[in-house]
């Protein structure tokens, strides 16, 4: 064959073959997006394996504020979390059944129970594997809303309505599919705010990878809580008392 023909032969296959490829491609479906992130942080059998854990560090609260904190959560359903600043620890916990909380720096030294919008709507921290593992069989929705920039990546935007109403929606990076901010409207004294929350800095922990630094911030406002996490324990023994309001 000619040399001029077969340069001509390879300038009709080189665009044949773009268009077959994108043929062949695929936009990804909830199912796709969901599947990658669980594998990202772990696998399932690793998630599923999880009874419990312990993440220990420090909570930054702006102004000087730096405290202690340590978070509890154990299967089925149950949470604790101890702030400690300037010699006082405040408790907020879950025992599967109802929540409660101590409160020092709001000048409630007891425990006293939470209200039952406030315990409803923090629903989706009582799952240890978090709400996307197995979300058909929680009785979750979850909705491929687009994606939308975050930190700098177009990433995947989830819509995650739970089974009890509550919605969430998690941004996911594109590139390792792991969570890279998560925002939810929440109960703070008495008035719903819309918090999002950025995750970064993920470690693995036993073949789990976690997030090391966790930025939470009310929309339209500059105060931001700063959580970044020093140590993490799976599967430790915790006592259930640990989780039941004294008394």
């Amino acid at each position: 064959m000619p040399q001029s023909r077969r340069r001509f032969s390879w300038r009709l296959l080189v665009p044949a073959l773009a268009v077959t490829l994108a043929a062949c491609s695929h936009p990804l479906t909830v199912d796709d997006i969901v599947a990658r992130h669980v594998a990202a942080r772990g696998g399932a059998d690793k998630l599923h394996a999880l009874q419990s854990m312990r993440a220990t560090g420090t909570v930054d609260t702006g102004g000087g504020k730096v405290g202690r904190i340590v978070r509890e959560i154990k299967r089925p359903g149950r949470i604790r979390l101890d702030f400690t600043y300037q010699g006082m620890t405040g408790v907020y916990a879950h025992d599967g059944e109802k929540g409660w909380q101590v409160a020092p720096l709001q000048g409630k030294f007891d425990p006293e129970p939470l209200p039952a919008e406030t315990a409803a709507a923090a629903v989706d921290q009582l799952d240890i594997e978090g709400p996307l593992v197995d979300w058909r069989a929680k009785g979750h929705q979850v909705e491929l809303a687009g994606q939308e920039l975050v930190g700098g990546k177009q990433a995947y935007k989830l819509k995650v309505t739970l089974k009890g109403g509550a919605i969430r929606t998690d941004y996911l990076d594109p590139d390792t599919f792991l969570l890279l901010r998560s925002d939810v409207a929440r109960p703070i004294r008495g008035h719903m705010v819309d918090l999002a929350t950025t995750f970064a800095d993920y470690k693995a922990v036993d073949g789990i990878q976690f997030p090391h630094s966790i930025v939470s911030q009310a929309k339209n406002r500059p105060q931001k809580v700063v959580i970044t996490v020093e140590k993490i324990e799976l599967n430790p023994e915790i006592d259930d008392a640990r989780f039941r309001m004294p008394g």
